[in-house]
């Protein structure tokens, strides 16, 4: 028998705001799961599913919806326009914040710009890209640390979405410092609402140059694709671009950090891929499970009652769906779901989503890493970690299982 819910009781797992201790956090939420309780940064309270199978299907129930006025403390004015992850919650309308046929209209241009098999004809210039980066940090001094975050982790999958978007190079320190504010837990809320507004306008004014000088890019793309008839918006053109740039970058650069630091914290599973007897594919897909780019995801809302396991989601509620936790869930992986292990099999992470909202650009961030990873280790075979594991400081953003930085070194 299901029972609701009972809010006046229910004890609530606060989310930390620093990411001290993901890990932790993750294990704390599926016990408390399947369906948890919980406190975001800035004291806004909602729902977290937080075990897989649960996940799975509820990312596929339509009474799962994206619009924001579903949520009832949305429509009870409390939560405030300065809170530092309205951008995350509330991004303005495009493919992320609609459902059903409005969802297929908007994501239709995009996801056939990402097949799998366009994305594959990306892999030469992914190749080059690589290489240059590559032969810069060949540079590096003997002996020297290097954060290999900021020389290869980001730049390589921000100058690839960015291309792909028609962003030009020139506005990717802006992007870049606005981004961090974006995604921050700390962000002071006197500085949310101008961060929001230059976001915005950075996009408006691409979107604009675009309309202006149309180039061989994805955003040149959906303004054509508006012209001939399919009736997308300005609006939802820039808040598309913005989703796809943001999107993007984040975790593919996630992907990165956490498959280097996975493997050099596990010297048995390094040697293993390292010696060809197992494919760079299986680090990849481990890592998305075991270290998910994507801790927690804002944020849908319950239409109507939702059962969740031996719980009810009530109508009106929010739900994060919080992947950290999902990826060790036991029910799914068995009793070893606590290692990184690349010969795991089956592994069937859901790292990327489920359902009519799975991330569309999953082939590329993993072309990205499939080129990215082994490149690095051919050329540095050596590489290892500059620091102490424990020493790696996580960023303070909900979303995203990021560090601060990544210090190496290469020989």
């Amino acid at each position: 028998m299901t029972c609701p819910i009972d809010h006046t009781s229910a004890a609530a797992i606060t989310l930390d705001p620093y990411v001290t201790d993901l890990d932790a956090e993750s294990a704390a939420l599926r016990e408390a799961g399947p369906l948890a309780r919980v406190v975001l940064p800035g004291g806004v309270a909602c729902y977290a599913v937080t075990h897989h199978a649960e996940a799975r299907r509820l990312l596929t129930d339509p009474r799962l919806v994206k619009d924001i006025n579903v949520w009832g403390a949305w429509q009870r004015g409390e939560i405030p326009l300065d809170w530092p992850l309205i951008g995350l919650a509330n991004p303005g309308r495009s493919m992320l914040t609609v459902d059903g046929d409005e969802h297929r209209r908007l994501r239709t241009l995009v996801a056939q710009a990402l097949t799998v098999r366009r994305v594959e004809r990306l892999r030469a210039g992914i190749e080059a890209l690589t290489a240059g980066m590559l032969d810069r940090l060949a540079e590096v001094p003997a002996g020297e640390t290097v954060d290999l975050k900021a020389e290869f982790a980001y730049p390589l999958p921000m100058n690839v979405i960015s291309g792909l978007m028609g962003v030009d190079a020139e506005e990717l320190p802006r992007l870049k410092a606005l981004f961090e504010k974006f995604f921050s837990t700390q962000t002071p809320p006197e500085e949310v609402p101008q961060m929001m507004a230059d976001l915005g306008g950075l996009f408006s004014r691409i979107v604009e140059s675009k309309r202006a000088e149309p180039g061989d890019d994805l955003t040149s793309a959906l303004l054509a694709a508006s012209e001939d008839g399919d009736q997308l918006t300005t609006e939802e053109i820039t808040n598309t671009l913005q989703l796809m740039v943001a999107a993007g970058h984040e975790t593919t650069i996630s992907l990165i950090v956490n498959a280097v630091v996975a493997l050099e914290t596990h010297p048995e599973q390094r040697a293993l891929v390292l010696k060809g007897e197992v494919p760079w594919e299986n680090v990849i897909e481990e890592t998305l499970r075991w270290s998910t780019p994507t801790s927690h995801v804002l944020i849908r809302f319950a239409s109507e009652d939702i059962e969740v396991g031996d719980r009810v989601l009530p109508q009106g509620e929010g739900l994060i769906v919080s992947f950290g936790a999902l990826g060790r869930d036991e029910a799914q992986y068995g009793p070893t779901a606590g290692e990184f292990d690349i010969t795991r099999t089956p592994n069937r992470h859901i790292a990327f989503g489920h359902g009519p909202h799975v991330c569309p650009g999953a082939a590329l961030s993993r072309l990205e890493a499939l080129v990215a990873l082994p490149a690095l280790y051919a050329r540095f075979p050596n590489l290892h970690l500059a620091v102490d594991r424990a020493e790696l400081r996580n960023k303070p953003i909900l979303t995203q299982n990021d560090l601060y930085d990544l210090p190496v070194r290469l020989a």
